[in-house]
C-alpha cells in the first residue's frame, strides 16, 4: 500500500487545513489534498526516497517549465526521515481522468494530443538542462536492477523477464535524431483541461531531453487504459505523427522499467 504518513512537518508548515488522501501510486507515492478555510487547495507530494527518482528532481523541473508551460508552483521540498516532500499550489482545471472529460472520447483524445504537441513545441531543447536520452535512461534502469526496485514489464502487452526487457533496451536501441523536451509521463492523470484544451501538466519527475516517442508511446498507452481501445491512431493523427511500432514498443518497455 502507499505510505499514507502525512509528515508532523506539514502540519506544522499548513496548520488549519483539512486532508484527504487525492491520489496514490503502486506503494510509491501519495499526494494529499489540504484545504484551507476559504476553500483553497494545496498538494502535498509524498514519496519514499528513491536514489534514481527524488521529489527534489521534478521540483527542479517545474521551477524551470514555470518561463514556458502552466504547472504548479514549488512551495517548498525537503526530506523527512526516509520520504520526499514536495508543497505544491493548485493549478486550474479538470484532470483528463474526470469522468465528464472521459465521456467524451471523441473530443478528449485530440485535446491530449494537442496539448502534447504544445508541450513539445513549447519548450526549447538547447535550453534545457535536463537530459533523458538513452544513455541517461538506460543507466537508471540499470541502476533500479542493480537496486532491486526494477521489475520484469508488468503490462500484458509484453511476456518479457525482466532480463529479456533489459536485453531488448540494451540492443534495439533507436535512433535518436528526433529529440524534444518531453514530459516524461504524459498519462491523463498529469494533463488539466479547462474548456476543451489543455492548460497544464503535472507529474514531471522524468522530464528531460529525449526521443519524442518517449512521450507519444505513454501517451498512447494511456489514452487505451483510459478511454479504451480504438483510440490510439485518433491520438497520433491529433499529434501529427504516423505511428512506428517498433519505436513505441521499446520506448513502453523502457517506461515500465524506469519509472
Amino acid at each position: 500500500m502507499p505510505d499514507r504518513r502525512l509528515p508532523n512537518s506539514v502540519l506544522s508548515l499548513l496548520p488549519g487545513h483539512v486532508w484527504s488522501v487525492a491520489w496514490e501510486y503502486e506503494g510509491t507515492i501519495t499526494v494529499w489534498r489540504g484545504t484551507d478555510t476559504h476553500g483553497t487547495d494545496i498538494f502535498v507530494k509524498i514519496r519514499r526516497s528513491d536514489e534514481t527518482i527524488t521529489l527534489v528532481a521534478e521540483a527542479e523541473r517545474l521551477r524551470w517549465l514555470r518561463a514556458y508551460v502552466r504547472v504548479p508552483e514549488v512551495l517548498s521540498v525537503y526530506h523527512e526521515g526516509d520520504l520526499d516532500v514536495l508543497v505544491l499550489a493548485r493549478i486550474p482545471g479538470r484532470d483528463a481522468t474526470d469522468a465528464g472529460l472521459r465521456a467524451d472520447p471523441a473530443s478528449l483524445v485530440p485535446a491530449m494530443a494537442r496539448g502534447l504537441r504544445r508541450f513539445h513545441d513549447s519548450l526549447p531543447v538547447a535550453e534545457c538542462p535536463f537530459d533523458w536520452k538513452l544513455d541517461t535512461a538506460l543507466e537508471q534502469v540499470r541502476s533500479r536492477v542493480r537496486a532491486g526496485i526494477a521489475e520484469a514489464p508488468r503490462s500484458d502487452d509484453f511476456d518479457l523477464t525482466i532480463e529479456q526487457a533489459v536485453a531488448v533496451l540494451e540492443n534495439q536501441r533507436p535512433d535518436e535524431s528526433d529529440v524534444v523536451v518531453c514530459h516524461g509521463d504524459y498519462c491523463f492523470p498529469n494533463a488539466m483541461l479547462e474548456d476543451g484544451k489543455v492548460t497544464g501538466y503535472l507529474d514531471v519527475g522524468e522530464l528531460g531531453v529525449a526521443h519524442r516517442w518517449w512521450d507519444l508511446a505513454v501517451a498512447t498507452w494511456s489514452t487505451t487504459w483510459n478511454v479504451g481501445p480504438g483510440w490510439e491512431d485518433l491520438f497520433l493523427v491529433s499529434y501529427g505523427v504516423e505511428r512506428d511500432a517498433d519505436v513505441e514498443y521499446y520506448f513502453r518497455v523502457l517506461y515500465d522499467l524506469a519509472s
